[in-house]
């Protein structure tokens, strides 16, 4: 009896080092990863501002803004890059993607 109780800690064991323990390491080491790049990115000003997206989009004439709102811009903008955003996490759930 003491031998199978041995046996199932010892496999428990195995398991919480091998899987449990190795994945914490391997998605802590990730996340600190990409919150260093990212705010690195941010301080070297590789990303948009809120500024310059205004002045960009303020630079557009009217006649392209009017073809703009005929064919739904406003609306269809944000949904293609909801889509792409949700296409991009949905790839990186390793049972899915």
């Amino acid at each position: 009896m003491y031998a199978i109780l041995l046996s199932a800690g010892n496999a428990l064991l195995g398991f919480v080092l091998r899987s449990v323990i190795a994945k914490f390491f391997l998605y802590f080491g990730l996340f600190f990863f990409v919150t260093e790049a990212v705010s690195f990115l941010q301080s070297v000003h590789l990303f948009p501002t809120a500024a310059g997206l205004s002045s960009s989009l303020g630079a557009i004439g009217s006649d392209v803004w009017y073809f703009l709102d005929l064919c739904a811009f406003s609306v269809g903008a944000p949904m293609i890059v909801t889509a792409f955003a949700t296409r991009f996490i949905i790839r990186r759930l390793p049972v899915i993607g």
